[in-house]
């Protein structure tokens, strides 16, 4: 039997973010893995900076999403 779960851990005990279908005082394997590796120093806008990411688009990318998005004419051409 091979099960994914995601644990949070305290400091001295794993807790399960959803509750285990495990027979009780039996013994298993863990394998440990990080899911995201997040600012610890409590730097909330690094945080939320190292989740969100970048895109790279072009200038008129908010003006123009439609066009971008579903292939429609731009409703702004550009001046020559």
């Amino acid at each position: 039997m091979e099960k994914t779960l995601t644990v949070v851990f305290d400091g001295r005990a794993l807790y399960p973010e959803d509750p285990l279908d495990l027979e009780p005082n039996a013994r298993y394997t863990i394998t440990i893995q990080d899911l995201l590796p997040l600012a610890t120093n409590g730097d909330l806008w690094g945080t939320l900076q190292q989740l969100a990411g970048t895109l790279e688009a072009p200038a008129d990318w908010a003006a123009e999403h439609d066009h971008y998005l579903y292939g429609t004419s731009k409703r702004h051409q550009e001046e020559r």
